[in-house]
Formats: structure tokens, C-alpha cells, sequence
């Protein structure tokens, strides 16, 4: 095993796994998919690292145990259409892809959209449409969805968004007033009800745009 290899099964092992991540297919997942190649050149030795990895714009990929953490919640089938907030880097838009039937990925940052599209042709994933745009939006034309993930902290869950869940469908974020915030899984159990869940806390980055809402009055 060389020394990638080790750093990326130390990741799953020593990162991943203990945060109570039981579902074999996404370690496995975290195991084949070559997460330094998602990462930009400057910050790849800190892909399998337990901290954000920085990318243009002031976004950045979330920590593995986190990134592992979400998908897990979302309990992915192979028959479902994701839509995805803030594509980033793309890692996370192709271990959703490698999960999913098809991936639509919304990301405002021209410079990691053109990223992503680059690491998700590189890593041989076509099931995914990187769509420019403002996420918060969702993607109307393309609703309902079976799961939504937002890859970046907003200070509440959108109800625009909600509203794009399929009958049953799951939706997974980060919510709250950064430094804490908690990822919520919030589910479509009617045509006008939702529950949710609060699953543990952490602190990320914004989506970009939400720091700014936060402050109106």
C-alpha cells in the first residue's frame, strides 16, 4: 500500500468509520473514489485530512466525516433524482452520482463549476448535470426530487426548497447561526407536512449568499 493509499484508508478508518457510518456502500464509496483528485492541486496533500479543504470563492469541500455523515442520513436508493446545493469540488456531486440514478447540481461559482466539471469527467461520472445558477432557487423545471443535499451552511432550511421534495422525499443541510450548526434531516411526509430531525452539530462555511441574508432586518 503506498502512501496515498494508507492516507486514504486511514481517512475511512480513522475518520469516518467511528462517527457510527455502518453503510458499507459508502465506505467503500470513500475507498474507490480518489478524493485528493477532487481537491485543487495546492490543497490535495490535505484531502484525507479531518478539515475543510479550501476552494475559490471562499467555499470550501466539507470533512470526510461529515461529507460520510450526510449521505448516510439520505439513505440514497439507485432509482432516486438527487438535486444537489453547491456542487464545489464535485466530490460529493459524484458519491451521490455513484449512489443515485442521476445527479442535477446547482453551483454559483463559475470557477468551481468548471472544477467540477473537470473532476467528474476526469473520475469517468456522466449521471450528473452541473447546472450554474443560484441553488437557493432549487430547480423547478427539473421537481420533484426523492433527496436534496446543500453542501454548505444556511442559517434555516428554505421552503422553497422543501417544497421540491417528492411525497417521502429527504432533504439534508446544515442549519443554524455559525459557530454551531446543526445538520437537519427534514422529510416530505405529506403534500403540506414535513418532520425533521437534528442529527448532530458541526461548523462549515456558508453557501455563498447566506451570510449576507443573515444580517437583513
Amino acid at each position: 500500500m503506498n502512501n496515498m493509499e494508507q492516507a486514504r484508508y486511514n481517512m475511512v478508518e480513522q475518520q469516518v468509520r467511528p462517527c457510527n457510518i455502518h453503510d458499507e456502500n459508502v465506505l467503500d464509496l470513500f475507498i474507490k473514489l480518489k478524493r485528493e483528485k477532487f481537491a485543487p492541486a495546492l490543497y490535495q496533500e490535505l484531502a484525507f485530512s479531518d478539515l475543510e479543504v479550501p476552494l475559490p470563492g471562499g467555499q470550501a469541500m466539507l470533512s470526510p466525516r461529515v461529507e460520510a455523515m450526510l449521505l448516510q442520513e439520505l439513505a440514497i436508493t439507485k432509482t432516486d433524482k438527487i438535486l444537489e446545493i453547491g456542487t464545489g469540488s464535485g466530490y460529493i456531486t459524484a458519491l451521490l452520482a455513484k449512489m443515485a440514478d442521476f445527479v442535477y447540481s446547482i453551483e454559483i461559482n463559475e470557477i468551481n463549476r468548471q472544477l467540477a466539471i473537470k473532476n467528474l469527467t476526469y473520475a469517468g461520472i456522466n449521471n450528473v448535470s452541473v447546472i450554474a445558477g443560484d441553488g437557493l432557487e432549487g430547480l423547478l423545471s427539473k421537481a420533484p426530487f426523492d433527496k436534496i443535499l446543500l453542501g454548505g451552511g444556511l442559517s434555516s432550511v428554505p421552503a422553497l426548497l422543501k417544497s421540491q421534495l417528492k411525497i417521502n422525499g429527504k432533504l439534508i443541510g446544515l442549519f443554524g447561526t455559525r459557530p454551531v450548526l446543526s445538520a437537519v434531516l427534514v422529510e416530505r411526509v405529506g403534500e403540506n407536512k414535513y418532520t425533521d430531525k437534528k442529527l448532530f452539530e458541526t461548523d462549515v462555511e456558508y453557501l455563498v449568499g447566506e451570510h449576507i441574508a443573515q444580517f437583513r432586518f
